[in-house]
């Protein structure tokens, strides 16, 4: 995780100058970052925020962008169905994109092993402390840190390289293509919602994807008679 979260960082330092540039101010902001702790929905939802959108289109677009925590969490169930329910739920709050993709590629299969829980954390602790870290230098030095810097193509640049890092089959492929063009094209809509409409039409299509997908078959070793 130590190269990934010189990304996370950047991306974290964004969000925090767009939460106060937002109209937040810091107190609001430093609890936003603390206690939401998921930047593609708190850069969703800082535009609605700011424009004075209708709380629900608020809540819908979060919810949309966090979609894929389901996928994650019944990803995760294997492994960790067995644990208590309060530490599941302390574990749930620490969920992040890179820690469930370096997670599941070092261990593929869910068999028990002593060592799911300790790597787990080692991620957990890297990705949570670089993104609150500069996630709070951002809020705190949002006046001083100048727009012209660039910062925002930044976080952009991160976020594209954390979602390259799930595209790891045809599907992927397809629904990321899907999403673009989905966002492209209702790009008029008011409120960002065109941000809504790609989730949407990305969900569809990779369903429609994973159903028609044949299932793998195992390889057969020798000669059938």
């Amino acid at each position: 995780m130590t190269g990934i979260s010189l990304g996370i960082g950047a991306w974290g330092l964004v969000t925090g100058v767009a939460m106060v540039k937002a109209g937040l101010g810091v107190p609001l902001s430093i609890a936003m970052s603390l206690l939401v702790f998921a930047g593609s929905a708190q850069l969703a939802a800082l535009p609605l925020i700011a424009h004075g959108a209708p709380l629900w289109v608020i809540w819908a677009t979060a919810l949309c962008v966090n979609l894929r925590f389901i996928i994650f969490s019944a990803g995760w169930r294997p492994y960790f169905a067995p644990l208590p329910r309060r530490q599941r739920l302390w574990i749930t709050y620490f969920m992040a994109d890179l820690n469930y993709v370096a997670f599941m590629r070092r261990f593929p299969k869910p068999a028990a092993m002593s060592d799911q829980l300790p790597f787990l954390w080692g991620g957990v602790a890297m990705n949570w402390t670089a993104w609150q870290a500069m996630s709070l230098v951002g809020i705190v030095l949002a006046d001083v840190i100048p727009t012209r810097w660039g910062l925002g193509f930044a976080g952009s640049l991160a976020l594209v390289g954390i979602t390259g890092t799930l595209l790891v089959d045809r599907g992927t492929w397809i629904a990321a293509v899907v999403a673009a063009c989905a966002a492209f094209a209702a790009f008029a809509l008011p409120f960002h919602l065109n941000i809504v409409v790609a989730i949407a039409a990305a969900i569809a299509i990779g369903v429609l994807v994973d159903h028609f997908t044949p299932p793998a078959t195992p390889a057969h070793s020798g000669s059938d008679a």
